[in-house]
């Protein structure tokens, strides 16, 4: 058995189930002793800073949230409880909650930050016919332009899904559902972009 987390390089790896035992390890002594939070906050703050990265173009606040993020963690570590995936969902679902009550409160626009290879896939998944050549960039926009329009959980699940490429289970952590329920709920959003995007090209 094993589960995924994001490298320092942003990629999602594979983690063994030994490696989620000594982690839980590692955390039940942070439990007892705060200072030995050290090394799970060194192992981790660079990918919780990318992922803010992604979703504020903005290293100032990303480091800002960031700190939130790793405070709250360690005040709330004491109601952590292993669940079968990385303590990595753990903090990304604090994250996502910090990041979006940022947007809340200050009413910005939220980013969308995403590479061009992501594209033909959320097409191919959502079932939208198009031919590379003549329509990339028609795609291109349209698609972008659709993200934009979705609502901030649907965003979040996309965007973890298809640009972190993160499993069900670890979404469902990260989301508060079960992981049928994000199966269901992924798969209804690109149903949704699917009419969307078909109306515009």
């Amino acid at each position: 058995m094993s589960s995924n987390k994001e490298s320092k390089s942003g990629q999602m790896k594979v983690v063994s189930d030994l490696e989620m035992k000594d982690e839980w390890t590692e955390i039940q002594a942070a439990k007892e002793n705060p200072r030995a939070f050290g090394p799970i906050y060194n192992r981790y703050y660079t990918a919780i800073f990318k992922f803010l990265l992604k979703r504020t173009a903005d290293q100032n606040l990303s480091a800002e949230i960031c700190s939130q993020v790793f405070l709250k963690a360690l005040k709330q570590l004491k109601n952590y409880e292993f669940r079968g995936v990385p303590f990595s969902s753990w903090l990304f679902r604090i994250a996502s909650n910090e990041l979006g009550q940022y947007y809340r409160v200050s009413n910005k626009r939220r980013v969308v930050s995403i590479e061009d290879s992501y594209f033909p896939e959320i097409a191919e998944e959502a079932k939208i016919e198009f031919d590379v050549s003549d329509d990339y960039e028609l795609l291109k926009e349209t698609l972008m332009s659709t993200l934009e329009e979705l609502k901030e959980n649907d965003l979040k699940i996309i965007e973890m899904r298809f640009f972190e490429k993160r499993p069900f289970k670890e979404i469902a952590q990260i989301m508060e559902i079960t992981e049928s329920n994000a199966k269901m709920k992924t798969y209804r959003i690109l149903e949704r972009m699917k009419k969307k995007i078909n109306k515009k090209i």
